[in-house]
């Protein structure tokens, strides 16, 4: 007989399924006592999900198919909005760390158990009945034993949000049950824990035994969705793309994203962890992106470091924030930044007012070129009055910074200028006018332009003059 257990906020999966709403209930059970176990069960929450998700489009190849390979054909088949695959990648990042490198705080486990709830929500709001379902607030969980003040904090923000919704009647039956949990003996407690570790001990099992019957209903799902009409198909791919925009996370679990995004492109990045408040420091031979460090208006979200300088600034907001508008945060750490000897160097400069070259902005979601301003990384040179703030799709690598830190710009432009128009092929006047007027709009600062020639008058010798 299956255990009649649901969690506190994955429990309307269950019309799929119990199988999708029991490793969230396990999640939130083992997230006060063992965060690591919390991660690998939200890893497999998000497995089985990901798996749904590819019934769904009528893309399950190999039931055995690893979660990476799986999201790389999801990310292809543009089934699963970008912003959805960064939260899967999320999970199988996090999930793996714990599983290899036994690595897993409190701070990472809820904001993980906050971003699957908000996947959980997005499958929900793609694939069933009501594409406006509103869930209510996230139900944190038990606080763990002895929390650190900033997680107690965050669960009592939680809380306080929960409470806030639930009308009188719920509310005065929660405080009923936290009294009689309050008035319990040690005896009663002890008796009340082992129960309970019984029934979790019996889900889990449960879970496993299951694994043949999901596998079945995948099957069963795929089969629906090979003979669903291309109309239909595109209308389910349009519903999870209004469900992605509808995606709701807070600084803290943004943080946690670009973390994930900042690893992967080369720097060291742990919020939690490698803080200048915790004591982390320039190191050489470290490319070390820094939470929190000090400026003279406020802590910069990061400082980015190649060794011992300071290469970049960068402000973090929440996703439904203007990503472009919150460059100007960064500019300012640029401006107010605390860098004493000793402890860290200047890359260079100073250019103006600003202390640092290269100042970035990002709310975590992927570059889109219809929302421009509210998406991707956005990037300013503050080398040079004239350079623009442009969008990035990808975290620049340290050795990217690094390598636009070694040109010099002056002389890049004096060279410009002074290259003669010799190629091999003689060009004819308008040819040169063409490449100068390109030239001239490089300098200040423009990196779009659209050259327009009749045919027949030599696009093709100006493009490789140009290039040359």
């Amino acid at each position: 007989m299956s255990t009649a257990v649901t969690s506190q906020n994955f429990a309307f999966l269950n019309t799929y399924g119990p199988q999708l709403d029991r490793p969230g209930a396990l999640a939130e059970r083992y997230f006060p006592d063992d965060p690591e176990t919390c991660l690998i069960k939200l890893r497999q929450f998000a497995e089985l999900l990901a798996r749904q998700t590819a019934a769904r489009n009528g893309l399950t190849e190999d039931p055995e198919e690893s979660q990476a390979d799986l999201l790389r054909r999801l990310r292809f088949d543009a089934a699963v909005p970008a912003q959805v695959l960064d939260l899967f990648h999320q999970f199988r990042t996090t999930g793996n760390q714990a599983v290899h490198d036994h690595h897993g705080d409190h701070r990472t486990a809820l904001a993980n158990l906050e971003m699957g709830r908000q996947l959980a929500i997005w499958f929900h709001r793609t694939y069933g009945q009501d594409p406006s379902f509103k869930p209510g607030p996230f139900q944190p969980p038990a606080a763990p034993a002895r929390p650190d003040p900033d997680i107690l904090k965050e669960l009592d923000a939680f809380r306080a949000e929960h409470e806030q919704l639930l009308d009188a009647a719920a509310r005065a039956q929660e405080k009923a049950e936290a009294a009689t949990r309050a008035r319990e003996s040690a005896d009663d407690r002890a008796r009340r824990e082992a129960e309970d570790r019984a029934v979790w001990e019996q889900l889990a099992a449960e879970a496993e035994a299951q694994a043949p019957a999901v596998l079945a209903q995948l099957a069963a799902v795929q089969v629906a969705a090979a003979q669903a009409s291309p109309t239909a198909h595109l209308e389910q791919r349009q519903r999870a793309e209004a469900a992605a925009d509808a995606i709701e996370l807070d600084e803290k679990a943004t943080r946690a994203l670009i973390d994930e995004q900042l690893r992967a492109r080369g720097w060291e990045a742990e919020t939690p962890n490698l803080r200048y408040g915790n004591g982390t420091r320039p190191t050489k031979g470290r490319f070390l992106a820094i939470a929190e460090w000090p400026t003279d208006s406020a802590p910069a979200d990061y400082a980015l470091f190649v060794g011992l300088q300071c290469i970049g600034t960068v402000e973090a907001k929440r996703r439904n924030k203007s990503a472009c508008a919150a460059l100007g945060q960064s500019e300012r750490y640029s401006r107010d930044i605390a860098l004493k000897g000793g402890e860290a160097e200047p890359a260079g400069g100073p250019w103006g007012e600003f202390r640092v070259p290269f100042v970035l902005s990002s709310n975590g979601r992927p570059y889109l070129e219809q929302i421009r301003t509210e998406s991707g990384i956005w990037f300013r040179d503050t080398r040079k009055p004239t350079n623009l703030a442009r969008p990035l799709i990808d975290w620049p690598t340290p050795d990217g910074l690094q390598g636009q830190l070694g040109i010099d710009l002056d002389a890049a432009e004096a060279s410009l200028e002074a290259q003669p128009m010799q190629f091999g092929f003689p060009l004819r006047p308008y040819q040169e006018k063409a490449i100068r007027a390109v030239e001239q709009h490089l300098a200040a600062g423009q990196r779009a332009m659209l050259v327009a020639m009749a045919t027949g008058t030599g696009k093709t010798k100006l493009s490789i003059a140009m290039l040359y």
